[in-house]
């Protein structure tokens, strides 16, 4: 009997680098691939404009969550991430943090990283840059760091980000993603045929992977 040989399963995960949520889910992602070893696996992170109203040079974090949460908020508005991130490991750092960047930049540098071959790297240096360590990801100085640390050219990553290079890609893939539904981040989407919205548990994604898997397999008889 022929040794039956592992469909490969591919994920998008629409998401915004600004996004709070979207590193748990990656966090949660990387521990459900993990946990299927025997599956092979593809993933590509697309973009998503968490709030498009920010304008390009970002805004103070404090007048963002004002805006968006109102004053009363502030004190008790990331209780349950920090709590999450001190139980699973996710190391967010909110009161570091005081610019809400704009993340078409970001989008655009995770876009030449897929291309590279890098981008889970660069996505969780970027997610570490804001939510752990405060930096302002909207900054093209900050993102050429990211970029020359995974292995690109600095002075090539300056030229682009300066240029409009990429930026009708992105927004076509928002647009898009906006088309299918997508009202929130992160949304999983295995092998175009099963969703899965928000930073579902490690045990629930390793299982749509299984599911995805072993219907891919059923397909091809």
């Amino acid at each position: 009997m022929a040794q039956q040989v592992a469909v490969p399963v591919h994920i998008d995960v629409i998401s915004d680098v600004v996004c709070p949520w979207c590193f748990l889910g990656k966090r949660r992602l990387d521990a459900a691939l993990r946990m299927v070893p025997e599956i092979p696996v593809r993933v590509l992170f697309r973009p998503f404009f968490l709030d498009p109203t920010i304008p390009p040079e970002g805004m103070s974090r404090r007048d963002y969550l004002v805006r968006k949460f109102g004053e009363g908020a502030l004190d008790t508005i990331h209780d349950q991430l920090t709590a999450i991130g001190e139980a699973e490991g996710v190391p967010y750092k909110f009161d570091l943090i005081t610019r809400s960047p704009n993340s078409l930049n970001a989008h655009r540098l995770l876009r030449w990283a897929a291309i590279a071959g890098s981008q889970p790297q660069v996505l969780e240096a970027l997610f570490m840059a804001y939510w752990s360590w405060g930096q302002d990801i909207g900054d093209i100085e900050v993102l050429k760091t990211i970029a020359i640390v995974n292995g690109f050219r600095g002075e090539d990553i300056e030229r682009v980000l300066k240029s409009d290079e990429g930026v009708k890609e992105v927004m076509e893939e928002v647009a898009m993603a906006e088309r299918i539904g997508v009202t929130g981040v992160p949304t999983f989407i295995f092998n175009q045929k099963y969703g899965a919205v928000g930073a579902q548990p490690t045990e629930v994604l390793a299982n749509v992977i299984r599911k995805a898997a072993a219907n891919g397999a059923a397909a091809q008889g």
